[in-house]
């Protein structure tokens, strides 16, 4: 079947601003269809298999009187509280246990009829014989009573249940930001420590350093003293050597010069017309004598010779090895 059949069967069923839907053998309400009939406040849906509302149902809010009585509910949708201008409802002879917390939001209702349901103790106390039109109305007083005590209570249990939930929000927070302020104190510590160890490496390093420097500068001086205490040795030694050599040296020139001046006065005594002159005649008897007295001691020029030679001759290696 079409919508649009469906449109026009419903119209069939429309009489004045009543849409009489009863014992259709309906199993859902179709909902979508009575969306367009909002002049039809009045919709009996009695006598029929419905075994539940669909959510879209709590939004035909047009509605005044609904009749679902001799179905087969066991529950209803949440969102009942939103048909806001519903004063009469009747869900004789279902099978509901309870109603739907929303159902404290129905402030229009003035008419309830809950016979012949399962419902659950409180509930069904509140609702009462509803026997006559004065019992369905207090049915509708007492229940909505009862039901605005239920949504106080689920109030105040999700209440409780939010400020649980804040409680926990806030010590998860307080946890998580002393989970940080420790990362961050570690993560601190570790830069200190970290910061101390380089610290330590430079200044070992910086001892190290210095340490090799002092080394050197020792070692250099230990060189600078070795080298400067040879050289004032060889100072010494040459500073020793030398005045004797020098005087060594001069004793000889001065042998040398008078050995060739009395050569020369004698050689001019002996062989020149002046060796008849007076100053010649004791030089030249001093010559005679002096041959004569070399004649004599020849052996022991000879052996003075020889040492002379040989003390000279050490003498020129002590100064070789002096040198070297």
């Amino acid at each position: 079947m079409s919508k649009n059949s469906k449109v026009l069967n419903l119209k069939d069923k429309i009489s004045g601003n009543e849409m009489d839907l009863s014992l259709c053998n309906l199993t859902e309400v179709p909902v979508r269809e009575l969306a367009f009939f909002t002049k039809a406040t009045v919709l009996d849906l009695s006598c029929n298999n419905i075994t539940s509302l669909p959510p879209e149902f709590c939004n035909l809010t047009h509605l005044v009187k609904v009749d679902l009585s001799k179905n087969q509910l066991t529950c209803l949708p949440d969102d009942l509280g939103n048909l806001s201008s519903l004063q009469h409802l009747d869900l004789y002879n279902n099978k509901l246990n309870v109603l739907p917390v929303s159902f404290s939001q129905l402030r229009s209702l003035k008419w309830l009829d809950l016979k012949d349901n399962p419902l659950e103790a409180g509930l069904a106390k509140a609702a009462g014989d509803c026997l006559d039109e004065k019992q369905c109305k207090q049915c509708a007083n007492k229940v909505l009573q009862h039901m605005r005590d239920i949504q106080e209570e689920v109030d105040r249990t999700r209440e409780k249940r939010l400020l649980r939930e804040k409680e926990l929000e806030k010590k998860r927070e307080a946890k998580q930001r002393e989970r940080e302020a420790r990362e961050r104190e570690a993560r601190k510590r570790e830069k200190a420590e970290e910061k101390e160890k380089r610290r330590k490496e430079y200044n070992a390093q910086m001892a190290a350093a210095a340490a090799r420097e002092q080394q050197k500068k020792k070692s250099e001086e230990k060189k600078k003293k070795n080298g400067q205490a040879a050289a004032d040795k060889k100072v010494v030694v040459e500073s020793t050597a030398k005045p004797r050599r020098s005087l060594i040296g001069l004793v000889f020139k001065l042998l040398l010069l008078l050995l060739l001046g009395l050569a020369g006065v004698a050689a001019t005594c002996r062989l020149t017309d002046l060796q008849k002159e007076a100053m010649c005649v004791p030089v030249n008897v001093a010559v005679d004598d002096g041959l004569t007295w070399a004649k004599e001691q020849e052996g022991v020029v000879r052996q003075l010779v020889q040492n002379l030679s040989t003390a000279a001759k050490e003498f020129l290696e002590s100064t070789q090895a002096t040198k070297n």
